[in-house]
């Protein structure tokens, strides 16, 4: 099995950089280009050299460095087939359901559009991760700006089949305010009222919320569980359909 380690770190503010290496291979995947610089100084702290992104979508805080990056290193930009045209400088295109190899990581895309009509999430078997982006949060999940609800809880029920021992990186840090949203919908939540204590604590000491395990997500973000009858009772929704739950707690968590 490749041995492989995972840096996260700070772009633009509220974005995550992550970076992905195999040891064996020296192979090392840039998980989207929000900034060149930090993107640059974390490879140079690690001693490694950049050989791959895999662009999750094709928002511009999550492309930003492609060009640059691919100028100084050569490397290969991998992204989503349906958004091959709005992607700087991609050169291989994936589509839901693919496998391929990296050096010696393997990926597994997984379909997850609703943020964007395109967006890829990527999972990582041997290292247990999978990244998200802007399609799953920390106790939320991506605003619609080009899919629906229906769509979006599809998506986000393909990334909760995911095994619960699975890491959930994502592209932005917005846990605080998603655990707002979270409580107000659910307060009754015991594992939900924890994470929120557990969140508060580490932004107090100026660490980050993610990763996260993706069984922690299932038991305390409202988004994976509009299907679940304690959650529906808690909306006043009993008799409606999960996408519709789910279309409910997104529209509430706008307001936030």
């Amino acid at each position: 099995m490749a041995e492989i380690e995972i840096r996260q770190f700070v772009c633009r503010g509220d974005n995550f950089g992550v970076l992905v290496h195999e040891k064996d291979s020296g192979t090392t995947i840039a998980i989207d280009a929000p900034e060149e610089a930090p993107i640059l100084a974390e490879l140079e702290k690690a001693g490694w050299n950049l050989t791959h992104i895999l662009t999750t979508h094709h928002h511009g805080d999550h492309v930003a460095a492609n060009e640059a990056l691919k100028a100084r290193f050569g490397l290969e930009i991998v992204g989503p087939e349906k958004e091959r045209a709005k992607i700087p400088g991609i050169d291989r295109t994936v589509s839901g359901g693919d496998a391929f190899e990296l050096g010696g990581i393997r990926v597994e895309a997984i379909d997850t559009p609703g943020h964007t009509l395109g967006e890829i999430s990527y999972y990582l078997p041997d290292a247990k991760a999978v990244f998200a982006a802007d399609a799953l949060f920390s106790l939320g999940c991506g605003r619609l700006f080009e899919g629906d609800a229906a769509m979006m809880w599809d998506s986000l029920q393909r990334l909760r089949a995911l095994p619960d021992e699975t890491m959930l990186y994502c592209g932005h840090e917005y846990t605080a305010t998603n655990a707002r949203c979270a409580i107000d919908v659910d307060p009754r939540n015991p594992a939900l009222r924890e994470r929120v204590s557990e969140v508060e604590a580490l932004l107090a000491q100026g660490k980050p919320t993610l990763p996260v395990s993706l069984g922690r997500e299932k038991q305390t973000n409202p988004f994976l569980r509009a299907d679940e009858p304690a959650l529906m009772q808690a909306m006043g929704m009993e008799d409606a359909s999960p996408a519709a739950v789910f279309a409910a707690i997104r529209k509430k968590r706008d307001q936030y």
